[in-house]
């Protein structure tokens, strides 16, 4: 069975930093692409990084200011995310990205941590 936990979230004032976690069990553990996802309210679901053989991938947004990292000792994919700003308020998602952008991501989406960063 696929789970995905992801933990960390919190409360912040712009310029804090938080560090999330997802923890992976299952066949997600054998993913070689882990990504976070963000959903602001009213918004659709979005790409935000994604790490892969030791490469990592930003969306613009969040360059400079994000970095996703992978502990496959502890089947644990890392967001730290530094200099926040209240645009970075979302739920954060991990999941592993289908190699067709188009389709959607490999394993359910589990149930997010809030982040909210306030002026």
């Amino acid at each position: 069975q696929v789970q995905l936990v992801e933990s960390g979230g919190g409360l912040v004032q712009a310029g804090d930093s938080l560090r999330l976690s997802c923890a992976a069990s299952g066949r997600a553990t054998s993913s070689p692409t882990m990504a976070w996802f963000r959903q602001a309210p009213g918004e659709e679901r979005q790409f935000v990084a994604a790490v892969r053989s030791g490469y990592t991938y930003y969306t613009d947004s969040v360059k400079g200011r994000f970095t996703i990292s992978r502990d496959n000792a502890k089947n644990t994919v890392y967001l730290q995310m530094n200099n926040l700003k209240p645009e970075d308020t979302a739920v954060y998602y991990c999941n592993a990205p289908h190699s067709a952008p188009a389709l959607p991501p490999l394993w359910t989406w589990g149930q997010g941590t809030q982040v909210t960063v306030s002026t």
